[in-house]
């Protein structure tokens, strides 16, 4: 049952042995291959509970409070007799409103707090840089926001207005 057409030998297979000697070798492989994945991958619903676990709560929209009066802080004694201040208008970021309440709340003690603060500075150090200022400040009014044992405290202190003079 062979024939030759131009160097080509065409040959015809009687019982179609071979075809299905192919589809069993191919489900037997497919199946190991799906047997392996979910013993060793698990279902997918459990890679998406386990991803769930480990990824990061999304963070809740910020919430912006300004604090209405300015800081004034007087630098006479520091200055030899010449008139010298700095004033600062600053705002505060939480996440979560009760934060936000206690601060108002607390705000007389906070202000008493920063005012003590601020006048404790050297000026001539502030006009070298205010980052440590802006660190020690809100480490400041969590302090006083520590007896309320709040989950959540105020994240960042953002100077709206700083000027010396």
């Amino acid at each position: 049952m062979a024939e030759e057409k131009d160097d080509i030998e065409i040959t015809e297979d009687s019982g179609g042995k071979s075809k299905k000697l192919i589809i069993i070798v191919a489900v037997v492989v497919l199946a190991l291959a799906g047997g392996a994945a979910f013993f060793l991958g698990g279902s997918e619903e459990t890679a998406t509970e386990e991803m769930a676990e480990t990824a990061p709560a999304a963070k809740k929209t910020p919430i912006y409070y300004s604090v209405a009066d300015p800081f004034i802080t007087n630098f006479s004694d520091q200055s030899q007799g010449e008139v010298r201040y700095m004033q600062i208008k600053l705002k505060v970021m939480a996440r979560d409103q009760q934060v936000i309440d206690a601060f108002k709340l607390h705000l007389p003690a906070i202000q008493h707090e920063l005012l003590l603060l601020f006048h404790g500075q050297n000026y001539d150090e502030l006009t070298a840089g205010t980052k440590e200022l802006q660190k020690t400040t809100l480490n400041k009014i969590n302090a006083v926001l520590k007896p309320e044992k709040l989950q959540n405290k105020i994240e960042a202190v953002y100077f709206t207005s700083f000027l010396m003079q």
